[in-house]
């Protein structure tokens, strides 16, 4: 076998001790060679985090309060067994002709709102507060559901005023009950996604005419979510609807930053 020549040999030993060198040199930098294989571009894109669940303590420092929503609106002890009886129905599925599959969709859209359960199945911690204001409720629910789940709630609700514009619902007394969906006018940018609402049943209640008005609206922070319910008999306010909105995604994105939101985080002039 050949055997290189003196000066290559010469070359080769040149560069390999200009490569120890070169590796002492990064070693006395950064205190262990190891540290010189990592690229600039890991070290200026790090792998992303994953999104903070939702604790138990965490989901009841989101909920807004009453500072959130101003005017007159007071807490509920009782909110969590709220039931809403215009609310109950049978959707006449005779009258969605082909679109079978759409009464089945008004027909959630009832249940989900007479037993509060818009949501789905929470996969982790949630909360619930009410408040009362004459013949109003507002009723705020916030919980961990998982970004899927809530993107799919988000993506059924903006379906319903197309699928659900108006349609006839049968009380429990046989009386019906007409049911009109349309998109929230205007509603405010506030979380990763949003969907709104505004539902109105009119009807009979102990025999009397009666009319219900609820805005209804869902968002999504992370895989955190919120859902917003409020009106009643005398109607909507809107602008409580807006406020329970904004203040509460906010006081979501800083629970899920590990901020603590303060218990009247709102001042008003």
């Amino acid at each position: 076998m050949t055997r290189p020549s003196r000066p290559a040999r010469v070359l080769a030993s040149a560069l390999a001790a200009g490569t120890l060198l070169a590796t002492a040199a990064c070693a006395d930098e950064s205190g262990t060679p190891e540290a010189s294989t990592v690229s600039p571009a890991a070290e200026r894109s790090p792998a992303p985090s994953a999104t903070p669940a939702l604790t138990g303590a965490g989901a009841q420092a989101a909920l807004i309060t009453p500072a959130d929503i101003e005017d007159d609106w007071q807490l509920a002890n009782d909110a969590a067994t709220w039931r809403n009886t215009m609310l109950v129905g049978k959707v006449d599925v005779a009258q969605f002709l082909t679109a079978k599959a759409d009464a089945a969709d008004c027909q959630r859209l009832l249940d989900g709102l007479y037993s509060d359960s818009l949501l789905g199945r929470t996969t982790g911690a949630s909360g619930l507060r009410g408040f009362t204001s004459q013949d109003s409720r507002l009723l705020y629910q916030v919980g961990d559901y998982g970004s899927a789940n809530l993107n799919a709630t988000l993506d059924w609700l903006k379906s319903l005023p197309e699928k659900c514009n108006q349609f006839t619902a049968t009380a429990a007394d046989g009386s019906p009950r007409t049911v009109q969906v349309v998109e929230y006018k205007e509603p405010p940018k506030v979380g990763d996604a949003l969907a709104a609402l505004t539902v109105t049943v009119q009807g009979t209640s102990n025999g009397q005419p009666a009319k219900t008005t609820l805005d209804v609206a869902v968002f999504r922070v992370g895989a955190s979510g919120a859902a917003v319910t409020n009106g009643g008999l005398s109607g909507v306010d809107h602008d409580s609807t807006v406020l329970a909105l904004q203040n509460g995604a906010q006081r979501l994105k800083d629970v899920l930053s590990g901020k603590t939101p303060a218990p009247l985080p709102s001042q008003f002039d």
